[in-house]
Parts: structure tokens; C-alpha cells; sequence
């Protein structure tokens, strides 16, 4: 791991922020390599990962229906596209997003972070309460109590989702 301290943040402009660069063979993607900026200052991040050989687009469907498939493990490149679209909900691409590399079940805990923020930062009760609502259908995914698709588009080709059960189609550019 190569770690490069004291660089100027983009934000705050302070010598704070940390480069980070590693690699990982990962089983059935190959060897990637794994970026980030931290600041401590700002607190400012940005993670990606991007696999050595290049890859088509494409697009992996995984049905999740029991608790063993918060085992599963997910790498997401920076520009893929997450969604659930059983629940509604999506993950876009963007500047922001980040890349990583996690398991079903930290990839539903990110959407339950962005749920909870919405259900806290709110004044309208049928948000609040379409959110809470949410949050209880993701309880239940998690105990394998309910069926959901996950899905996850890249246009780089640098995601995948790594399990017998899923589903993989080229994705049209």
C-alpha cells in the first residue's frame, strides 16, 4: 500500500488530505486498484476502484432472497449505477460517487444511511414516514424475509457482483 500524507486538500486548501493507493486480486474480478482522498481537516473522501484489464459494460442482477446473500460480495466502480428497483431506490454515478468494494449487506447499509439522513433532515411527515417505512422493507431483506433485486450498471466495467446466483448482461453503451 503506498500512502502519501500532507497533500493539499481540494476544498479546504489545507495540507491535510491523504492519498492512499493499494491493490487487490480479487476472486472471479482479477487485480484492481483501490484509491482514496481523505482530508482530516474537511473531512472531505473519495474512494474508486478500477480493475487492470479493461472490461464491457455491463449490467449484474442478483435476486437477494435469504440472509445468506449479505454474505455475497459487491465491488462497485465509481461510475456504475446501483439500484433496488423493487424498493425504489438508486444510487446514481456521478463527481461523488464513490468506488468500492463491500458485500450485500454493506451495500444496503449505505442505502439505509442515505434513508435515515432524508427521515432526520426533514419537516414533511409523509417523507419521514415513507422513509421509516423503507428502512422496515430493508429489515427484512436483510433477515431473508423479503425478495428484492440488486442491480448494478457500469459503463467502465469495473463492478461486479461476485455469486453463482447473478445474472450478467452486456450493457449497451
Amino acid at each position: 500500500m503506498e500512502v502519501v500524507d500532507k497533500q493539499k486538500c481540494p476544498f479546504c486548501l489545507k495540507k491535510t488530505l491523504t492519498l492512499t493507493e493499494d491493490q487487490m486480486d480479487i476472486p472471479f474480478f482479477g487485480k484492481t486498484y483501490i484509491f482514496s482522498m481523505t482530508c482530516s481537516n474537511c473531512k472531505y473522501h473519495k474512494s474508486d476502484i478500477e480493475a487492470e484489464e479493461t472490461k464491457d459494460p455491463v449490467r449484474y442482477t442478483l435476486e437477494i432472497d435469504n440472509a445468506k446473500d449479505m454474505n455475497i460480495r459487491v465491488v462497485k466502480g465509481s461510475e456504475a449505477t446501483v439500484s433496488i428497483p423493487n424498493l425504489k431506490m438508486t444510487m446514481e454515478s456521478g463527481p461523488s460517487s464513490d468506488g468500492f468494494v463491500t458485500n450485500v449487506e454493506g451495500m444496503l447499509q449505505r442505502f439505509k444511511k442515505i434513508i435515515e439522513s432524508e427521515r432526520d433532515n426533514t419537516d414533511e411527515e409523509d417523507v419521514r414516514k415513507e422513509a421509516k417505512n423503507l428502512l422496515k422493507k430493508l429489515w427484512k431483506v436483510e433477515l431473508g424475509e423479503q425478495k428484492v433485486k440488486l442491480i448494478i450498471e457500469d459503463p467502465t466495467g469495473n463492478s461486479a457482483i461476485i455469486s453463482e446466483k447473478v445474472k450478467v448482461e452486456k450493457l449497451k453503451k
